[in-house]
């Protein structure tokens, strides 16, 4: 499953569907229905934008926690070191869909 978030100031932005949900949690849409398809109003951008922003810089803060253990874990021949794309990167396109809609006051809606 695919989720599609469209803004009329910004081009559409597909996510796989384990993304997509990690996102809509972040911004409190936790119900089926709000998962499956919904609309963040621009009144609550800022706040949806500050969540997304605080959950890159936790995710970037384990993962130099990780990179610094890594020399002792190498040591124990254990893989300690995180891979994989990372929040912010796959948030990077919704984050800046969010700030041209919070400038232009239009709302983002997604479907699934």
């Amino acid at each position: 499953m695919l989720y599609k978030f469209k803004s009329k100031v910004a081009s559409d932005v597909i996510m796989l569907e384990p993304n997509g949900r990690q996102i809509l949690q972040l911004w409190g849409r936790t119900d089926a229905a709000s998962q499956q398809k919904g609309i963040l109003l621009a009144a609550d951008l800022p706040a949806a934008i500050s969540a997304l922003e605080e959950a890159v810089a936790q995710e970037e803060s384990r993962r130099v926690q990780a990179a610094l253990a890594e020399p002792w874990a190498q040591e124990k021949g254990e893989d300690s070191a995180p891979s994989g794309v990372s929040l912010r990167q796959r948030a990077a396109p919704l984050l800046d869909m969010a700030r041209r809609s919070l400038a232009a006051g239009k709302d983002i809606t997604w479907g699934a």
